[in-house]
């Protein structure tokens, strides 16, 4: 690699010793961008020559620099930009950003936050102390099925609110449905790369897991088909929508194929629908209907639908709805939710009921895709080619990883950085190639996720990549 050697501090007019100027220079350099991460510094001795100053005060300098962070030397090969410390990063707000959990993105909408604070008493004053003081049944309040249906009408059109239970969670859920399609010893199937919560649940009911392989459409029907001759499964979790981690949204043909051998095998599905209003992204847009229906819609005798408002509205409310086929799976499951948590907890249904009912839900929707367009558009300007694919909306990406980066060295180097992410290890059902997911809403600002999402394109193009810090 060749070194900077063009690179030649402004030391003309500099306060105080000559070394310490060395190293200031080094350290403005690099937060305009004039340094990057992996350049090569010229050698102590030319540098010496181009200033006119003696080789003792330029290797002070450069030694000051490393004490600062700023620089790294390696024997025999030079004295490089550090790639644990970027200064521009350092010097912002930020001290951690923690991309382990998948936050939606805050918004800055000073109105909107001041109506859903206002919403709070008034979401719960019209219920009296019946709310407060009564238990509810495991399927939620009329009321609050009700409003479930009508969120829902994009996905599911003329969804009967008796179809509806109301689950803390879509965790919650997924625990009821999959407690009464597998017992313990039994097989469900899931998407390659699928959700962590998903296979940490299947693991502490004693649920065996087998992976359906994956392509940039989503889960291959062939794979679905392989797996269900060869292990006979009793569900299959997925996530056709905005894939968690993949960002994949599966294109309707791949949707009625999947449906399809899912009805050859008398297969139920769990469909995970977290992410669909970021699909939307305008209210009541129904063209979403015919680009990427739901599974529940295209086979609602087989399918079992998941969708919350914790991604897409509020994580605080923890409420999310259940859609199950018939009357009877309605009585099985109420069953189980009574048995797991008795029910959700009526005073945040309250609340999710009263923004759906006054269309607060749908504003808070519209505020958050918004916000996590505008972050879309900074990662594609950071990262470009590198994320597997622009996802149609959402606030989660994934990065894939070349050689010679594994996760293991790529997310080290990231908490150097104070940038903790979860790669391929947390969320593979079965062997898949090493990559990332980057959560769009981790920073709380725009700013510090720009800087945050430089920092990862300097990492991971790395020149000198880095020697391990174990000894």
């Amino acid at each position: 690699m060749a070194h900077k050697l063009l690179w030649a501090p402004m030391l003309r007019g500099t306060e105080g010793p000559t070394y310490l100027a060395i190293a200031k220079a080094v350290e403005d350099s690099i937060g305009s961008g004039e340094l990057k991460v992996g350049d090569r510094l010229p050698p102590q001795r030319a540098l010496a020559a181009t200033l006119g100053i003696d080789f003792t005060t330029v290797s002070r300098g450069y030694a000051e620099a490393q004490r600062r962070g700023l620089l790294e030397a390696q024997v025999g090969r030079g004295t490089y930009v550090k790639a644990s410390k970027s200064p521009a990063f350092v010097a912002s707000s930020i001290s951690t950003v923690d991309m382990l959990i998948n936050h939606p993105p805050l918004f800055q909408n000073p109105a909107l936050e001041k109506k859903i604070r206002e919403s709070l008493e008034s979401s719960v004053s019209d219920r009296g102390m019946e709310l407060l003081m009564r238990y509810q049944t495991p399927n939620g309040a009329r009321r609050d099925r009700i409003a479930g249906a009508a969120w829902l009408e994009p996905r599911i059109p003329t969804l009967d609110p008796d179809r509806v239970l109301v689950c803390p969670g879509v965790q919650g859920g997924l625990l009821a449905t999959t407690m009464m399609l597998a017992r313990p010893g039994e097989t469900v199937c899931v998407e390659s790369l699928t959700y962590p919560g998903y296979l940490l649940l299947a693991r502490e009911l004693g649920v065996r897991v087998v992976p359906v392989q994956m392509d940039e459409q989503g889960a291959i029907p062939e794979s679905l088909d392989e797996v269900c001759v060869r292990d006979r499964p009793k569900a299959f979790y997925c996530t056709p929508s905005l894939h968690n981690p993949t960002a994949i949204t599966m294109p309707i043909q791949r949707r009625e194929e999947i449906v399809e051998v899912a009805r050859r095998h008398g297969l139920p599905i769990i469909e995970d629908d977290n992410y669909w209003p970021c699909l939307v992204r305008t209210s009541r847009d129904r063209s979403l209907l015919s680009t990427a229906p739901s599974l529940a819609s295209l086979a609602p005798e087989l399918v079992y639908y998941m969708s919350g408002l914790s991604k897409c509205v509020s994580p605080a409310l923890r409420i999310a709805f259940l859609i199950v086929p018939d009357a009877t799976a309605v009585e099985r499951a109420a069953v189980v939710l009574r048995a797991t948590a008795t029910m959700a907890a009526p005073l945040t249904a309250s609340i999710a009921t009263h923004w759906i009912e006054t269309g607060l839900a749908e504003e808070t929707v519209r505020a958050i895709c918004a916000e996590g367009d505008a972050r879309q558009a900074i990662a594609v300007r950071a990262l470009g080619p590198d994320i597997h694919h622009k996802p149609d909306g959402g606030f989660h990406m994934w990065l894939p990883l070349q050689p010679p980066w594994t996760v293991l060295a790529f997310s080290t180097q990231l908490r150097l950085s104070g940038i903790w992410v979860a790669g391929t290890d947390a969320f593979s059902a079965g062997n898949m190639p090493d990559g990332v997911r980057l959560c769009l809403g981790a920073p709380a600002t725009r700013g510090d996720f720009e800087l945050c999402l430089n920092r990862v394109a300097e990492i991971l193009h790395m020149r000198a990549y880095p020697v391990s810090q174990v000894v």
